[in-house]
């Protein structure tokens, strides 16, 4: 294990039914190809080493003689294996038969899970073969000449993750066994299974497997049987899925003619994390009886596996990707327009003041705010969009503004600040050729100052437009526009905005409109508080001052929503980021992000309202309660440490 992460593998073997020195080289086959890439944990289909449609065979002793037999050569062909596998089989316990799980590792048994619950309806009849876990008290068995531990309540130990194990049907009941091996500590549940298929059946087992896991909050490896068992009755599609917290990180191919074995890791540090966070997860814990106690098994680890990383790591973690981002951006906004017609609703305000520069964010909350009044029956007239131009102001922006505020039939007002902020400079002898802090942050200050002497005189609200990851930065003018009564977009990441813009453009807004955000989208992200380049476009780019929105998104994720440390967050950001940003950089602009992050809480303790639109919010209110003076010594020292 490295950085949280265990490598687990689901494998769908060839099989021949009632051939068990077959099934035992195919899941031999595999299991070696698990070894050599490095898999910790594999595990095969349900009775995997005799075929699950072996039908009334299961009562001949020779089958279940050889499926032992054929176990016991697994193991001494493996003496040296450290990958832990998991095999299904029948095995026999005084005068019943079960149909179990085997888990070994190092040519030894570590211990045998019986199946619970056993189907007996349609062409599935199980009770006339197996007795189930639930029909017997016996805690050991004897298999391949050794006493083993043998029931539902054993959990394995490996390195710093702790897994579990279920058959097929136990996971479509009403109060899956999974559940109670999580709440008892379970991390990963692996389940073999032997599941048919038919129409819809496939679309549900994957919404059970996504539910269970996040309902778990843990990982779930799924192995079911394929091609080769028995199609007298059913056919066997072959599914291996592996997931993590309601996402899947690896699927098969379903009728699939080979042998399939599906690698992915999953993060235990980040299960971890979610199960600390929930406190409600533990109270679960009421229904475990001192009948259910669980016994833990401990494998070894002797000879640590040399670590790589499969798994997608992307790099726009707010960003869903196909379908679901057009849904996603329906849904945020939605929740902004509500957070926003509740809060006009409640203060009976008449009218909205929003300053316009022309850049992404005030775009967005121009559109929230013009939905909203729409919602509400209140004429877009009463939204009052003031552009107010000062030294930095380009043509470009400028036009975007006016021609935005036009389009939208909002009411315009021109407020140009220069003159207040020269005299300004005047009454603090302050040098306006000293481009500094204080000539930037003068500007800020005068438009805040103009927006809520406006809102005082129209007997309205001032809408906010700063966006999550400004707060997270810091980048924003203390009681400048980091003030407002109401924040539309503090729960919307910068990489979050721009999709969201684009989904108002392609969704909500007419064609003259449209073309005006589109070219918005096209501006350099930028304050606009230092004088235009000679060739009067921007000179301020936000991006070459802070780093990149993106990585800082990324870096702000896996910070607040996981608590992951600097080292993990900059070897997930290496995968992300590989081919964009070289080392060098990505430790820069971590060391950046620490840096400002810590100092520049003191603005976020102080936050207005604003609505909460996904998991992460900076809200000293809500999701993040942190103190101001708190220091980034430790977060910038391993920094330090890491190499480029």
């Amino acid at each position: 294990m490295k950085h949280g992460f265990i490598k687990v593998a689901a494998a769908i073997p060839a099989v021949k039914v009632a051939d068990c020195s077959f099934n035992r080289e195919a899941i031999d086959r595999l299991l070696k190809r698990a070894y050599d890439d490095q898999v910790e944990i594999i595990c095969f289909p349900e009775l995997s080493l005799t075929a699950y449609t072996c039908g009334d065979l299961f009562h001949q002793q020779l089958l279940v003689e050889e499926a032992e037999a054929a176990l016991d050569r697994l193991l001494t062909d493996n003496l040296l294996m450290e990958t832990i596998g998991i095999v299904g089989m029948p095995v026999r316990l005084n005068n019943q038969l079960f149909n179990a799980a085997v888990a070994f590792q190092y040519g030894r048994v570590l211990g045998v899970v019986p199946k619970t619950f056993l189907p007996n309806y349609n062409e599935f009849y199980e009770k006339r073969w197996f007795s189930s876990a639930l029909d017997t008290d016996a805690t050991e068995i004897k298999l391949c000449g050794k006493i083993v531990p043998f029931g539902t309540n054993i959990l394995f130990k490996f390195n710093e993750t702790t897994f579990a194990i279920e058959l097929c049907e136990d996971l479509w009941v009403t109060s899956p066994p999974s559940s109670r091996h999580s709440i008892a500590g379970a991390q990963i549940v692996f389940n073999l299974s032997a599941s048919d298929e038919n129409i819809g059946k496939h679309d549900y087992l994957k919404s059970l497997i996504k539910q269970q896991s996040a309902r778990c909050i843990g990982g779930y490896v799924y192995a079911s049987s394929g091609f080769g068992e028995s199609t007298t009755d059913l056919v066997f599609a072959g599914n291996a899925l592996i997931a993590e917290n309601g996402s899947f990180l690896a699927t098969s191919e379903r009728f699939s003619f080979e042998e399939q074995l599906i690698i992915s890791e999953i993060d235990i540090e980040r299960l971890a994390s979610d199960r600390r966070k929930n406190s409600a997860f533990m109270l679960g814990n009421y229904p475990l009886s001192k009948s259910e106690k669980y016994h833990t098994i401990h494998c070894d680890a002797h000879h640590p596996f040399e670590f790589s990383l499969t798994r997608d790591v992307t790099p726009f973690p707010f960003i869903p990707s196909g379908i679901e981002l057009h849904e996603r951006c329906g849904e945020i906004f939605n929740i902004q327009v509500s957070g926003l017609a509740t809060r006009i609703t409640h203060t009976q305000s008449k009218k909205v003041i929003i300053g316009i520069s022309g850049g992404l964010d005030s775009t967005l909350a121009l559109l929230v705010c013009v939905k909203t009044f729409d919602k509400l029956g209140i004429p877009r007239e009463n939204i009052l969009g003031i552009t107010m131009p000062g030294f930095g102001t380009t043509g470009r922006t400028y036009r975007n503004a006016l021609t935005m505020i036009h389009s939208l039939g909002v009411t315009l007002k021109e407020v140009d600040i220069k003159p207040a902020c020269e005299q300004h400079f005047k009454d603090i002898n302050h040098s306006a050729d000293i481009h500094d802090v204080t000539y930037e942050n003068t500007q800020a200050r005068e438009r805040t100052q103009i927006l809520m002497n406006i809102a005082n005189q129209q007997n309205g609200m001032v809408l906010g437009t700063g966006d999550l990851s400004e707060l997270a930065l810091g980048w924003a003018t203390y009681n400048g526009d980091h003030m407002s009564m109401y924040g539309v977009n503090a729960g919307v990441p910068k990489t979050l905005v721009r999709y969201l813009v684009k989904y108002v453009a392609d969704s909500h807004i007419d064609e003259a409109a449209k073309e005006t955000l589109l070219d918005v989208l096209a501006t350099p992200v930028s304050p606009e508080l230092l004088p235009m380049d000679e060739k009067g476009e921007i000179a301020q780019k936000t991006e070459d001052v802070v780093g990149p929105y993106e990585l800082h998104d990324f870096f702000l994720y896996y910070t607040v929503r996981f608590g992951f440390r600097p080292t993990k967050i900059y070897f997930l950001a290496q995968h992300a980021f590989k081919g964009k940003y070289d080392n060098k950089t990505l430790l820069n602009w971590l060391k950046t992000f620490f840096r400002r992050f810590f100092s520049q809480q003191f603005k976020r303790s102080c936050l207005p309202d604003g609505p909460k639109v996904g998991s992460i919010n900076l809200s000293p209110r809500g999701d993040w309660r942190m103190p101001s003076d708190a220091t980034s010594r430790m977060w910038l020292d391993e920094i330090e440490g890491l190499k480029e």
